[in-house]
């Protein structure tokens, strides 16, 4: 079992910055895929970002591509999402999810294990 927390969210104003954290614990996740989903309200969850479990490999969604930088800390048992140049449309719950295959996905049903979620709010 893996029990994911995230922290870092907030309000901000648009072209601020946020740097989201997702610590792990029970289980080391040095060998999980992590992504980062979001869903604002009214919508569906979507993909942000996701890394392979030895970093080396990252991809996004077009819409924060540029804008959005995913890495992880093995040793630290965490992931990070920074934040640049925030929009409005930005605005939702942010998740961290861990996949037990190693591998970068941008489908929610290949995730193991969720975040509870963190409340990023951009104001324009």
């Amino acid at each position: 079992q893996v029990q994911l927390v995230e922290s870092g969210g907030g309000l901000v104003q648009a072209g601020g910055s946020l740097r989201l954290s997702c610590v792990a614990s029970e289980r080391t996740i040095s060998t999980f895929a992590m992504g980062w989903f979001r869903q604002a309200p009214g919508k569906e969850r979507e993909f942000v970002a996701a890394i392979d479990w030895s970093g080396s490999r990252t991809t996004y969604a077009e819409s924060v591509s540029g804008r959005f930088t995913i890495s992880r800390d093995n040793a630290k048992n965490t992931v990070y999402l920074q934040m640049n140049s925030l929009k409005p449309e930005d605005t939702a719950v942010y998740y961290c999810a861990a996949a037990q295959d190693g591998y970068c996905s941008h489908y929610d049903y290949e995730y193991d294990y969720w975040g509870q979620g963190t409340q990023v709010t951009v104001s324009s």
